[in-house]
This record gives structure tokens, sequence and C-alpha cells, in this order.
């Protein structure tokens, strides 16, 4: 079986509880939809736990708008990071504790982030497909709904629409698979069902809703 995670922000707590509450096999494997970081009181340690679970068992980590924020405060360059001037209004302050940023001596010396995680954040993607199923963080972009090739679409689909596009979450499209992604909880924080389209699972652990895994291809929901 596949498992995907929504998105984190920094809960490590819910995360514990969640990967304790998924009935998993030897040969299942997991897809983190991104956003591991801001809001929540431990990002740092958050990405710890990935990089045990990930020498557990397989996974694959999608970047969030978060994750390219972060780094784009961090200095990175490339299309995928941007947006670090609304950081630290989108909760980035807490990240930057969690990896005590502002406890650096002397006062402003060279942050570095620890090794692991330095390879870890090189190792998101921007999309996973498998199966009947399309993993992004955001969604895919208008233009795209028309498409009728995943993988052409997926290509084709700019960073800023994988990692924040909202438009098109709920709308039908042609692409012959259910695109199952994270970003947008709704106001209720329940899960985004518009099959056979798309299914959401942020369900704003961030914001003190729970944390959500999907298991497919049955579409079983497991909530803590």
């Amino acid at each position: 079986m596949l498992y995907a995670v929504g998105d984190i922000h920094g809960r490590l707590d819910k995360l514990e509880r969640l990967l304790d509450a998924l009935p998993l096999q030897p040969e299942d494997r997991l897809v983190f939809l991104g956003d591991y970081v801001d809001r929540g009181p431990d990002s740092r340690g958050v990405v710890d736990r990935l990089i045990e679970v990930a020498a557990e068992r397989p996974c694959v980590f999608l970047m969030g708008n978060h994750e390219s924020m972060f780094l784009d405060f961090l200095g990175w360059k490339g299309a995928p990071y941007f947006g670090s001037d609304v950081f630290l209004v989108n909760g980035g302050s807490e990240t930057l504790v969690s990896y005590e940023w502002f406890d650096r001596e002397p006062a402003g010396a060279r942050f570095r982030l620890p090794p692991g995680h330095e390879v870890f954040y090189k190792s998101l993607r921007l999309h996973y497909a498998e199966g009947d199923y399309v993993f992004v963080h955001a969604g895919l972009g208008r233009a795209l709904a028309k498409a009728t090739d995943p993988g052409w679409a997926l290509r084709r689909a700019r960073p800023e629409e994988l990692l924040w596009d909202r438009s098109t979450m709920d709308l039908p499209h042609d692409l012959g698979i259910t695109i199952v992604y994270g970003h947008t909880p709704r106001p209720d924080f329940q899960v985004r069902w518009n099959p056979p389209y798309s299914i959401g699972i942020d369900t704003g652990a961030g914001f003190g809703g729970p944390l959500t895994a999907i298991r497919l291809p049955d579409e079983t929901i497991f909530q803590v």
C-alpha cells in the first residue's frame, strides 16, 4: 500500500501519533506532500523524524511552499526557491527558533543547516506519480486542466503552480488520474473530496486541525 501524508507544519507530536496509528506493513511506502516547517513548534524535529522514517522504508518527500520560502530565506538559488519576503509572516519565525537561528554565537554568525537536513531539503521533489494518482503540494494550474497526459502536464507545470496554486484544486480535469494534494485546508479542517478528480488532505494541522494520511488505492483516511 501507499500512504500519502498531508501538511505537518512543525507538529512533531501529531506526526508521531499518526505514524503510530498507521497499520504499516514492511512493503508499504509513504509520500509526504510538503510543508514540514513553519507555524508549529518543532520544524527541526519533524525533519529529524522524517529522515529516520526514510531510513526505515521507501519514502517520497515533496516540497511545499513553506520549504520553498525557508530555503529562499537561507539564500538557496534556483527556480523552486522563492517567497522569502513573506517567510516570517507565514510562521517562519517558529522554524528559525527550532533551528536556533537566534542563538548563534557570536551574534550574526553564519548559519548552516545540519548536514542531514541539507541533504533532505535537496532531495525534495515538486511532484510524484504512481498508479492512478499524481501527488503535488498545491495544484497544476488552470492551463493544464485540459491536458490528457499527466506526464506531459507535470513536465510543463511551473514551480509556482505546483507550490502555490489554489485555482484548480476542486475543478474537473482531463488527466485521467486523481490528484492528491495538500496546501489548502477547508475551514472545517475536513478532507477535500472531489472524486474522481482530486483529494485534498491538508486538514489544518498547523492551525489546530488534525494531521491526515490517506491509504491508496483503497482511499482509507487516518487522522490524529
